[in-house]
């Protein structure tokens, strides 16, 4: 499985490494599931706007017609 090399500061892990701790989770399971939810939730964002977008061109070639 490939994996994937991350550079954080001392601030930065121990920010991480606090709130995998609070979920009671590994910091290697933390980091891999706010990966996924940030991914997926831009996908969800891109999805709407396309879908705005999509809408309002058809209205607008539905006009041009």
């Amino acid at each position: 499985m490939p994996g994937l090399n991350i550079q954080f500061t001392d601030d930065e892990q121990a920010l991480i490494r606090d709130a995998a701790d609070r979920e009671g989770i590994s910091l290697k399971a933390f980091v891999h599931n706010a990966s996924l939810d940030a991914a997926s939730s831009r996908k969800h964002l891109r999805d709407e706007l396309l879908a705005d977008i999509f809408d309002k061109s058809a209205e607008l070639n539905d006009r041009l017609a």
